[in-house]
Order: C-alpha cells, then structure tokens, then sequence
C-alpha cells in the first residue's frame, strides 16, 4: 500500500474545519443561482484564487452568501460529511460563522436547525459523528459577538433543535487590525453556559495575540497559533501545559504566506517545541483550514477533543521505532487494528485531518 492510499484510508478526526469550506463547488453555483447571488465566474474553481488571509476571506465571504436558508445549511452539513467521510472521518468539530447572515435576517436558530437536519442524515449514511461550534466573525465586533453568544445560550437553554451539537464558541475572520480584547465579555459569557472556547490566533498577529486568546479569552486551545514558535517562553508554556494548536500547514502555507513548503512552515518547529498539535488538509477546493478534539483526557494521554467521543491519537513515549519507510510510527488507540496498520505503513505521527487529495465533486 503506498502512503497516500494509507493516509486515505485511514480513520480521521478533524477539529479545524470552516463547515462553509466545504461546499462543493457545483453547490456554489446551484445556491447562488438559486439565491440570486452573482457570481464572477461561471467556473466556480475560479473562485479560489487569492495571495493572503484577507483576500481568501473575500472569497470565503462570497461562497458564504450562497446559503439563504434553513436547506441550503442542511445540504450543506450532509455534504461536507459525506465528503469526509469519503476520506476517512469519523469525528468532526465544525465550526460555522453565521454573522453575515444574522444581519441579512437569518435566524440563528434556523441556521443550527439547518445545519443539525444535514449532520444527522449525513451521520446516518456514514457511521461519523459532527459536532458544531459557533464562530463570532471578529469583523462585526465585540457588541455583536456578545450578542450572538446571548443567543446561542438562549436558544440552548430552551432546546432548541440541534444546540445540543454546539459544544463550544470560536473567533475567526481577519486578524489584523482587531484587537481580540473587546470579545472578553462573549467568551466569559459562554464561559459561564458551559460551553467550550477556542479561538484563531496568530495566524498574522504576533504571540501576543495568542497569550490574549489564552488569558483574556479563557481559551482551551488556539486555531492556528503560528507565532507561538517566535516566542520562546509561550512555545514552552504552549509544551508544558499542554494547550493544543489546530494548525493548518497548506492554508499556513497558501494562505498566510507562512513558509513555500510544509517544511519550511511553523508547523516543523512545532514538533521540535513540543507541542500538542494536528496539520490538516482541505477536502475541497473552497476549503483550507481544517486540525485536535476536545475530550475529558486522562493525564497521561491528553487528546485536546472538546466533546469526548473521539478516537486518540498517542505520541509513543521515548525513542520512536521506524517503519519498514524509514520513518517514525505511531500508537494509535482505540481504533482497529486495520487503522494502526495503517498508520504505521504511512509513517505518520499525528492524525492528519481531511484527505490527502481534494476531490472533485
């Protein structure tokens, strides 16, 4: 077996994933068409064409605005697991940005109703479980982050359909220029609900921004978080309490200009810090950004899951023995015997999330 067919094969958790990322591109162009949205092309891969964060946000915004509605968001949902689970998923941590479409006139209730109809069919025919944490968008502000967490806990505490898969609140969108800060008071609120916090940093701010996701934000783990590798004292704080990055070497590489090769990115420092992270790919051409999970770990094997039902990946401890490659395995448990054969023959030492290959619709 050749390593891409392994890494193909097997068994995924993913916990960067933009579930509005995913959409296939033959669903851009029927939503648009269907929502009366425009498009610049007719060739939706043109689509996917930028030189920074802020220009792929441009396009990540555009593909955005095609769902205008309940059923956009649950075809959506199903797609992107069946897509995944094409590739190997079987656990997902998705996050969805709906502040675009809360000032359009959305409901958010509407939107997790949607996105929970997709889940569960797409659950259903694949065996994989998904669960969702919503994303403040950091271009409308503190005041409207706060108002969607007021929301979501809201709606949570009434049960409204499908809040019982929203298990945490991330901050996403443009870095630059925003001062994290002013999000405190949501994610103190969400805090308080119980629910999970994580949040994009240092993706193009510097470590600071990371201490404040950490500090301020009261975050469990950072999505990105490359400058930590700048920063010796946060590197080691990063090691040392074992706080997980979810970071992405092909968006850090495309999309953040973070290096031209993975091994020329932050992630090849990340391993010689230390760190407790998982690199991920997109599964398809609109998305890239995709990594750990939040999970009720013991001491000895912390696995960084928010909702507790997803299979670890577990560093061997001391001197790793190669693989017939050359390279270094990996122990990985609960998972079949097929899975770990796998892994070694790959050669890997981490959970890689999304395939290896995007594949066309």
């Amino acid at each position: 077996m050749d390593v891409a067919t392994a890494l193909d094969r097997l068994p995924k958790v993913e916990l960067h994933c933009h579930v509005e990322g995913t959409m296939r591109p033959r669903t851009v162009v029927e939503l648009a068409r269907g929502n009366g949205i425009p498009l610049p092309t007719a060739d939706p891969t043109e689509l996917y064409r930028y030189t920074s964060l802020d220009t792929f946000l441009q396009v990540f915004w555009l593909v955005q605005s095609t769902l205008g509605g309940r059923a956009d968001w649950a075809r959506l949902a199903y797609e992107s697991v069946v897509d995944g689970a094409a590739h190997g998923l079987v656990y997902r941590e998705t996050f969805f940005t709906p502040a675009r479409h809360l000032a359009a006139g959305q409901d958010l209730a509407e939107i997790i109703a949607g996105l929970a109809d997709g889940l569960e069919a797409g659950e259903r025919e694949t065996g994989a479980r998904v669960m969702l944490i919503c994303d403040i968008d950091r271009a409308y502000g503190g005041a409207a982050g706060r108002e969607l967490v007021e929301r979501l806990v809201e709606l949570r505490r009434a049960g409204a359909p499908g809040t019982d898969r929203v298990i945490g609140v991330g901050l996403d969108s443009t870095e630059k220029g925003v001062d994290p800060t002013q999000f405190a008071e949501a994610f103190e609120l969400a805090g308080r609900a119980g629910l999970h916090r994580t949040s994009h940093q240092g993706e193009e701010t510097p470590p600071s921004y990371i201490e404040t996701g950490l500090d301020v934000l009261g975050c469990e783990r950072i999505d990105h978080g490359l400058s930590s590798i700048h920063d010796a004292e946060l590197s080691k704080r990063l090691a040392d309490q074992r706080i997980p990055l979810t970071v992405c070497p092909n968006s850090n590489v495309v999309i953040a200009n973070a290096g031209t090769t993975w091994s020329r990115s932050a992630s090849t420092g990340s391993r010689r810090a230390g760190w407790t992270r998982t690199p991920s790919e997109p599964s398809s051409p609109a998305s890239r950004k995709r990594g750990p999970s939040w999970e009720h770990p013991s001491k000895s094997d912390r696995n960084p899951g928010l909702a507790g039902a997803a299979p670890r990946v577990v560093p061997r401890q001391g001197p790793r023995p190669a693989t017939s490659s050359g390279r270094s395995g990996t122990r990985v448990s609960g998972w079949p015997v097929a899975a770990r054969t796998a892994a070694t023959i790959a050669g890997v030492d981490e959970i890689v999330g999304g395939s290896p290959t995007p594949r066309t619709p």
